[in-house]
């Protein structure tokens, strides 16, 4: 019985990683915020900004993407994130760091999330603002955030 289950064992841990791989998942056929973006934490010359949707599925890598600018009707920068989904959970968050911040600035951003290879995930925020603490300072997030409408977003 110890040899049955040695070779078994073997056998099972032999196999090559792709052969372990799960083909994708089925993508949701709607996408919504459930928690809007918030400002996690924050210092002179960075910040991150979290937010939570429903599980898109599909691919099971993904990226949390957040354009942001000075300006709200240019949000020329761009940062991302990666992060597998759990095909487990109803929900997936998002977490994104924007660094090389000017400190004491107004940020204005707008969140979005695509899969590993660009598609949309067909959800994105409203735009909304943030400012970065003065130089040698911090700022980390208190409450809990709030729960989303599950509206469809406008898209702005």
């Amino acid at each position: 019985m110890r040899v049955t289950l040695a070779v078994v064992t073997t056998l099972v841990f032999a196999a090559p990683l792709e052969a372990q791989r799960l083909p994708p998942n089925t993508r949701a056929a709607q996408v919504r915020l459930t928690r809007q973006p918030i400002l996690e934490s924050a210092h002179d010359d960075l910040a991150i900004v979290r937010w939570t949707v429903t599980n898109p599925g599909g691919l099971d890598v993904h990226y949390g993407v957040v354009r942001y600018g000075t300006d709200p009707k240019e949000l020329t920068q761009s940062a991302r994130s990666p992060i597998r989904l759990n095909r487990g959970h109803s929900e997936t968050d998002f977490r994104v760091r924007l660094s090389g911040l000017r400190p004491g600035t107004r940020y204005y951003y707008q969140v979005t999330s695509v899969d590993s290879v660009g598609a949309s995930d067909g959800v994105k925020s409203a735009v909304t603002s943030f400012t970065t603490p003065g130089a040698n300072q911090r700022f980390h997030a208190q409450r809990t955030p709030q729960r989303a409408s599950l509206a469809p977003s406008s898209g702005r």
